[in-house]
């Protein structure tokens, strides 16, 4: 007998959801027979649950547990999912996502994914089963079950804080990449040939720091130094971090840190070595938060605008919920180097 035929892939543009019917046809049983299996599996045998469970597997099919509720209704609920709330540096994004979806009368449910060991693929398994109206992501890097969900899910999909040519739906972000590469140039430029990072260990900053080692090496900088340290990054890792940085090369004479925070660490050690910034050490950060400008010496550092990305993402969600168009699916907001004394 011939293994059933999966289902064929559907457009985005209608809901493209992968339906109780689709994982009943792959397993070759009934719907009903699916829907027992899911519900109450010990009331089927365990070739038909294996079938079935198969069938979940390979199609990334999520059960609705919005049950009776109409297949054309819509919840006015987004679920956006960030690294961490007790870092600063997503809060401009996550405050006007929520201000903006509201002006449309939708809410937004949020989720922590963390970074190491990243709880997302549990997270979108409880939101995709509640069927929200959209799902806005960090990042553009998902499991291979995450990204099966989410496609299968026929929801649309915002990623954001990062760029690629080749989304899952739709994106809004920058390059991770040309920062790495705009802060060594800068950095050059302004005459600093021993240069290092102190990077958070979560994918994002790894490509910003390699980005950053590629570009001063090609412009003549011999080496580039690199203290990783654990993500979400904080004031104390940095000055943690500068002083392992000075006990292996004293001579170093700049700094790009992944984050704001590492930064103000990094200057917080330098005060107490007695190392004057930026005559002797100069200091880029990442994030322009509230206090950058108000150090002493105020912290050049790489501005995103959070705001911008969480308004845009918002308007994608929005616009694909009520049936428009989306004509430009990706949004490059690139970033800008905010000069200050600390360079």
């Amino acid at each position: 007998m011939n293994a059933p035929t999966p289902p064929a892939r559907r457009s985005r543009r209608g809901s493209g959801a992968v339906t109780l019917h689709d994982v009943a046809r792959l397993a070759g049983v009934a719907p009903i027979t699916a829907s027992r299996a899911l519900s109450t599996p010990s009331q089927v045998s365990a070739d038909v649950l294996r079938k079935v469970s198969d069938a979940v597997a390979n199609t990334g099919y999520v059960r609705n547990r919005l049950a009776g509720g109409l297949a054309s209704s819509r919840s006015r609920l987004v679920a956006a999912v960030v690294p961490t709330i007790s870092g600063p540096v997503f809060q401009q994004t996550v405050q006007a996502l929520t201000d903006a979806l509201a002006e449309h009368g939708y809410q937004l449910m949020l989720g922590q994914s963390g970074y190491v060991d990243s709880r997302e693929d549990a997270l979108l398994e409880a939101i995709i089963g509640r069927r929200p109206d959209g799902i806005v992501l960090t990042g553009i890097v998902h499991s291979p079950q995450g990204r099966r969900r989410l496609l299968a899910a026929g929801i649309p999909v915002v990623e954001t804080w990062d760029l690629t040519p080749t989304p899952l739906d739709m994106l809004v972000g920058f390059s991770h990449v040309e920062v790495g590469r705009a802060v060594a140039d800068f950095l050059v430029a302004k005459g600093r040939r021993r240069l290092a990072m102190v990077a958070g260990d979560d994918e994002r900053s790894s490509r910003r720091q390699q980005a950053f080692a590629q570009s001063a090496r090609a412009a003549g900088v011999r080496e580039v130094a690199v203290v990783n340290v654990p993500a979400p990054t904080t004031l104390k890792s940095g000055r943690a971090a500068l002083a392992d940085l000075l006990q292996r090369l004293p001579d170093t004479d700049a700094v790009f840190c992944s984050s704001d925070l590492l930064a103000l660490g990094v200057m917080t050690e330098a005060q107490a070595r007695g190392i004057a910034v930026p005559a002797q050490l100069a200091v880029v950060g990442f994030g322009d938060l509230e206090f950058s400008a108000d150090l002493h010496p105020a912290l050049t550092t790489v501005r995103i605008d959070g705001t911008a990305i969480g308004r845009q993402a918002a308007q994608f969600i929005v616009d694909r919920a009520e049936g428009r168009e989306i004509a430009q699916r990706v949004v490059d907001m690139g970033f800008s180097i905010v000069e200050r004394e600390s360079t």
